[in-house]
């Protein structure tokens, strides 16, 4: 993502000032008023995803308030979902007091006034709510209502939002129009889950996001060796011939899949100088093959050398090789969690309303 403020950039006097215009241009009119500070610090990432927008930012506490007034000036018609990352958060709106805990997800709507409490970081995903297959009476429940992003399809929402913040890649336009489609996708079938709308979602949807489900619910599995296809399709309710044919229509099957995943598993493990003591049968049985002589035939084949020999060359050259098949595609969700856990969150009875 591309840093677009940063509070170091300015006078102590300037700094809130600015980050008020940053986040009119990049997410919606808002005014904000510090809390317990006297100078506002933070930084505001964004990465625009086609019609859709991941946002990253750090805070000092302030309240926030979209007014009608300011709706009337100006309103994107945009739908957001805010990953807590860390620090006690707090939304009003639609009648409604959400206090958000690290690890939780927020939803809240640009063409309502709210008033907000805020300290610390969070990630945020915006899109037009046109784009949504679902009505406003039926999203209107979830308006400030904390929802679990540590389960289900909260869990690969918020993995991917992190594991997409957290990539320093640099995507090209095709990347990034794929990686907001993906984002819409989750969004709309993690709303669609929490509404009990599945229904209203088109095939190519429920399609799309049943296969990002598969991908994470095997990522965390990957060392299992005794995983398999119908275990795989038992745990999402499809049979296993619908199983091979989701995997197909991405180009493989999900036997090659998982191979390619434990292998990639395994070469970073190698190049990874802080694991350089551990046995390379000790790393292989980590991922799922409990037989070393297995392991190195399938290492050889993928990558086209020893287990052994390509740990020994990464470590002389210094570091992993760059330009390594079998890295994981965008989009898929990687293993890590899908939110920090430090800070106690949304608990400090704060209220920021201006309409009390």
């Amino acid at each position: 993502m591309d840093k677009v403020f940063d509070s170091t950039a300015f006078a102590a006097r300037d700094a809130l000032a600015a980050w008020a215009e940053v986040t009119r241009t990049t997410v919606m009119p808002t005014t904000f008023r510090l809390v317990d500070v006297e100078v506002f610090s933070g930084w505001f990432k964004a990465m625009p995803l086609g019609p859709v927008q991941l946002s990253g930012m750090a805070y000092s506490s302030f309240c926030s308030h979209r007014t009608p007034k300011l709706i009337r000036v100006s309103d994107p018609e945009t739908l957001q979902i805010a990953l807590v990352r860390s620090g006690p958060h707090v939304i009003e709106q639609n009648r409604r007091r959400a206090p958000g805990r690290p690890g939780e997800l927020l939803v809240f709507d640009s063409s309502r006034p709210f008033d907000s409490y805020a300290d610390g970081e969070a990630l945020l995903i915006q899109f037009p709510r046109e784009l949504l297959p679902l009505r406003a009476d039926h999203l209107a429940p979830l308006i400030a209502s904390p929802l679990p992003g540590d389960k289900g399809l909260g869990r690969l929402l918020a993995d991917f939002l992190v594991r997409l913040a957290e990539d320093g890649a640099d995507y090209t336009p095709q990347d990034t129009a794929r990686l907001g489609a993906v984002g819409l996708d989750l969004a709309t079938a993690f709303l669609a889950h929490h509404t009990d709308r599945e229904r209203d979602v088109p095939p190519s949807c429920r399609q799309r996001a049943l296969y990002l489900r598969i991908t994470s619910f095997v990522q965390y599995r990957l060392g299992d060796p005794t995983l398999a296809a119908s275990d795989i399709a038992a745990a999402h309710h499809i049979s296993v011939r619908s199983l091979h044919r989701l995997f197909q229509q991405h180009g493989t099957s999900i036997r090659t899949w998982i191979r390619g995943q434990r292998l990639e598993r395994c070469r970073r493990d190698l190049a990874d100088p802080l694991k350089r003591h551990v046995p390379i049968q000790a790393v292989a049985a980590r991922w799922g093959f409990p037989r070393p002589a297995d392991f190195t035939r399938a290492f050889r084949a993928h990558y086209g050398t020893t287990p052994s020999d390509y740990r020994n060359r990464t470590h002389r050259c210094g570091g992993t090789e760059p330009g390594t098949p079998g890295q994981d595609e965008p989009g898929t969700p990687g293993q890590g969690p899908g939110a920090q856990s430090q800070g106690a969150g949304g608990g400090d009875g704060r209220s920021c309303s201006s309409r009390a």
